[in-house]
């Protein structure tokens, strides 16, 4: 199974202490080997099209996207090394980590994905893994003409899923729903997909970021007062009071917890939220909530036939 990262903030950040311990499990401490990639949300300054030529003010609350994907074991990747040495400052990112199940490892497989949604940069990244039948439905509708909307460039389950998403959202609304309707959708998409396989898995336009656990995901919020932080997977802490200020609000959502001195919360099955700024903006929880352990979470994935 593999694994995902994610960051939403209040104010431009470096995700670099967390990443610095993720990227060590794609190969050193754990064995998702094939391939990384990692999206960074920035603020953007760039003047916007008026749709007549010209321009208008500087888009002040806009985001750039800046996209780096490696198919050498992220533990390993000099792509990973420039990640770690440029301090990008970002407002959300979404990284993962990737052990094949379905379609070879190359960049085309890996993730995160990207599309277009109403003039935004939707981005997807996905653990687990499809059932058989999703798969064949999503082929049918592909072969009939039905899914015109997105459709895949490499061959994995995860890219299906998320084409999947995209057609059934443009499909179901001409134009872009008010928040509370977009994420009520996106949250019933993501209980049908996880009805069809093992889904868990974080989207972000650049404003908000969703995580939805399919069976294990965590998050963490940093925010005054600060303390230290030691990573699982390296010998390596920060004392986090050195580099915030007091106004800092920055939320890191995780497969497995990458600290082992900090409280982290766990999502219930089934759950979705919706982070914005750092907090938590929208939440859906089921009526019974179950949490599973780390090893019940690895058990299921063995159980579907996704690798761990």
């Amino acid at each position: 199974m593999c694994q995902l990262l994610g960051m939403n903030c209040n104010t431009p950040t470096d995700i670099g202490f967390s990443f610095a311990g993720f990227r060590r499990r794609g190969g050193m401490t754990d064995s998702h080997e094939d391939g990384f990639g990692i999206a960074f949300f920035e603020r953007s300054h760039c003047p916007s099209s008026n749709g007549d030529g010209g321009n208008e003010d500087v888009q002040n609350a806009s985001t750039g996207l800046r996209l780096f994907h490696d198919n050498r074991p992220s533990h390993l990747s000099p792509v990973a090394d420039l990640v770690n040495n440029y301090p990008i400052k970002a407002m959300n990112v979404i990284a993962h980590i990737r052990k094949a199940t379905q379609g070879q490892n190359c960049l085309a497989n890996t993730h995160p994905f990207t599309r277009e949604v109403w003039g935004e940069q939707w981005v997807f990244a996905h653990n687990g893994q499809m059932n058989k039948g999703f798969i064949e439905r999503c082929q049918r509708l592909q072969d009939n003409g039905n899914a015109s909307h997105c459709q895949p460039v490499g061959s994995t389950d995860s890219e299906m899923a998320f084409c999947y998403l995209i057609n059934r959202l443009k499909s179901s609304f001409k134009t872009r729903p008010d928040d509370q309707t977009l994420f009520n959708f996106l949250t019933t998409q993501c209980r049908y997909l996880a009805a069809n396989g093992l889904f868990n898995c974080l989207i972000s336009n650049g404003t908000w970021q969703l995580a939805y656990a399919g069976s294990l995901l965590f998050y963490l919020t940093r925010q005054a007062p600060f303390g230290e932080a030691k990573l699982a997977d390296d010998d390596l802490a920060i004392n986090f009071s050195d580099v915030t200020t007091d106004n800092d609000k920055v939320t890191i959502i995780v497969t497995v917890p990458l600290t082992e001195n900090e409280k982290w919360q766990q999502l219930a099955v089934n759950e979705c939220l919706i982070f914005q700024d750092g907090e938590v903006l929208y939440k859906d929880s089921p009526s019974q909530r179950k949490f599973l352990s780390i090893e019940e979470g690895i058990a299921i994935a063995r159980a579907v036939g996704a690798s761990v």
